[in-house]
């Protein structure tokens, strides 16, 4: 559990180094195949579409399905030939990580409590001529290899508040693009015995009797013990109503009880995961000395926010409807980190990264809309980005 202290900065300014960064895109390809089983697919039409955009400002806005999606974009970089910027949660900064993420141009962000030094800094960023930088709108990874998450608005606020700048600091209205992008893993061999060993590993932390070889009741009965359990350490008391209802109402119990414990009032207008960031960031910025007590209790509430944001997307049915081995290790990898208490499981194979590049967007085009009325002009750019990118993971292999 990170736990700040004085010499925690709250904020991790980027220090890209062009030709550190050149170097290291030309061995990702390499690095990503050996080290993260996975290799870039995108096909040329899309890098001919910001060809012929590359003389401006372009914000990239990808879906986030797992934890080496910025190893893809970072590799999507080097097939464009150009640098980008990325915004990074706080947490990823740590020793000489972090300072490899800030020299190819990451940049920290507090999730959860209006980062004043990270807006401030992509400000400045998208207002500096050929300007990419990389938002994920989700807000955070979905563990959902073909599910897109709700866009927050703040990814599109941001854009045209610098254009906003922009026009104020230069007297016209610049162009300054919106990418939509599409990313989408499938395993490159066959599956099964992967899955086979990931439940009997599940079902033996789990005692559970094994009576069929079938993988999906097995997965079933795992996930029904872990819900159990969880019912029963939080409380609740356990029936055999919808498993979502169950789901859903274990996991505002535990965020009311986080939010109970840091003295905050629950704003149950905000999308859960936005309350969860909180928590998340008010205990990573904590610099005073903790009692015994006091680090016990953090770690406790530490370990409730990562199990809601590792449950976030889960729901019973996600892999009856689509049966493909990427939803059940989807599914598989989220019940280990809970079982074995593990934040990222091994990689399961090797994996091909599908992206898919939508049509750039440009601000321009909607900017009188936006003084007209940001609210909607920016939440309706941010639900039809959204869109626009589950459409092209939906068609991707």
């Amino acid at each position: 559990m990170p736990v700040a202290s004085t010499s925690n900065p709250q904020f991790y300014p980027p220090k890209l180094n062009p030709v550190f960064t050149r170097l290291v895109q030309s061995i990702s390809p390499l690095v990503a195949y050996y080290a993260y089983q996975v290799e870039l697919v995108v096909a040329a039409e899309d890098i001919a579409k910001i060809k012929t955009i590359e003389d401006h400002r372009i914000v990239y806005l990808p879906n986030h399905p797992t934890l080496d999606d910025g190893i893809v974009l970072f590799m999507l970089s080097a097939r464009l030939g150009q640098l980008f910027h990325y915004i990074v949660a706080k947490e990823a900064f740590k020793g000489l990580m972090g300072k490899f993420l800030q020299s190819i141009g990451a940049y920290s962000i507090k999730r959860g409590l209006g980062d004043r030094a990270s807006i401030s800094q992509t400000l400045e960023l998208l207002q500096q001529p050929k300007s990419r930088v990389v938002i994920f709108p989700e807000g955070g990874c979905s563990y959902k290899n073909d599910t897109v998450m709700p866009f927050r608005s703040g990814a599109i606020q941001l854009p045209f508040s610098a254009m906003n700048q922009l026009v104020k600091k230069e007297g016209y209205l610049p162009d300054l693009y919106l990418v939509p992008v599409g990313l989408k893993y499938s395993y490159t061999r066959q599956m099964n015995w992967v899955i086979e060993k990931s439940l009997s590993q599940l079902e033996e932390a789990l005692y559970i009797q094994v009576n069929t070889r079938e993988f999906y009741p097995r997965l079933r009965s795992i996930a029904e013990k872990i819900l159990i359990n969880l019912e029963r350490e939080y409380g609740v008391k356990a029936t055999k109503g919808d498993w979502n209802q169950r789901i859903e109402q274990l996991k505002d119990l535990v965020l009311y009880k986080c939010e109970q414990q840091l003295q905050l009032t629950p704003k149950e207008h905000i999308p859960a995961r936005e309350r969860v960031y909180k928590i998340q960031s008010i205990i990573d910025s904590t610099d005073k000395e903790l009692t015994k007590e006091e680090e016990q209790t953090y770690q406790t509430l530490y370990r409730s926010a990562f199990r809601l944001l590792n449950f976030d997307a889960i729901y019973d049915g996600y892999v009856a409807e689509n049966p493909t081995p990427e939803r059940f290790l989807d599914t598989l990898t989220t019940l280990e980190r809970e079982v074995f208490k593990i934040e990222h499981p091994s990689i399961k194979g090797r994996r091909k990264a599908f992206i898919s590049l939508g049509e750039p967007i440009n601000l321009k085009d909607y900017f009188s809309a936006y003084q007209e009325d940001k609210t909607a002009t920016v939440d309706s750019l941010a639900v039809r980005i959204q869109q626009t990118v589950q459409k092209n993971v939906d068609k991707l292999a």
